[in-house]
């Protein structure tokens, strides 16, 4: 999947005038890629407008001037997309009840391996991830995964960990948008500051 460019990416300051109109483009784009995986799981399917759009929150946030540090946010956001073939995935974990929550992040360690996406064929892909996102006892709320899906887009996304165990259908839309990402399609989308007014 094509990787974000250091010249995709404003100055914070050229940003900020930009972002309501830019962040409305990504909230439509994140929307076919958002698949909820029962009540407490959810992926995000990444490209490389969602993940510029990262880049640019955190370079707004931390206030990032200088080039080093801006390249090394770009470096560690593309990884999120995985490589060729692949579909990178940010997979969130959402459990309301607050005083339940620490016992099932334990529970759900193995989670990771227990995720997978169906391909039309049947074949079930099991996502790559870094075991230094979970420490030794319980899993991190958020997960970055990569599914080699040989370009493939996938039917359906599942999970088979015991006790939490459910699958749901892509509908025709996300597996377009899938296809579009696999593909290295991608909408034009401008995050530039409005032009100056012409004087009078």
């Amino acid at each position: 999947m094509k990787r974000v460019q250091r010249e995709e990416i404003l100055d914070y300051e050229t940003y900020s005038e930009a972002r309501v109109v830019f962040r409305a483009r990504v909230l439509e784009a994140k929307r076919p890629r958002r698949v909820h995986l029962g009540e407490s799981l959810t992926l995000l399917f990444e490209n490389p407008l969602t993940v510029r759009y990262q880049i640019q929150e955190m370079l707004r946030a931390e206030r990032i001037v200088r080039e080093a540090d801006i390249r090394h946010e770009i470096d560690t956001y593309n990884e999120i997309l995985g490589g060729e073939g692949e579909l990178g995935v940010t997979l969130l974990i959402e459990i309301e009840d607050r005083e339940s929550r620490p016992a099932k992040l334990r529970q759900w360690w193995a989670l990771p391996e227990h995720l997978y996406l169906e391909l039309e064929d049947g074949t079930r892909v099991r996502p790559g991830f870094d075991p230094r996102q979970r420490g030794e006892e319980r899993i991190s709320s958020v997960q970055y995964l990569r599914f080699a899906v040989g370009g493939r887009v996938p039917v359906a996304a599942a999970v088979d960990l015991p006790g939490l165990r459910g699958e749901v259908r892509l509908t025709d839309e996300q597996r377009r948008a899938l296809a579009e990402d696999l593909a290295g399609i991608e909408a034009p989308v401008a995050a530039t500051a409005p032009a100056p007014p012409t004087p009078s």
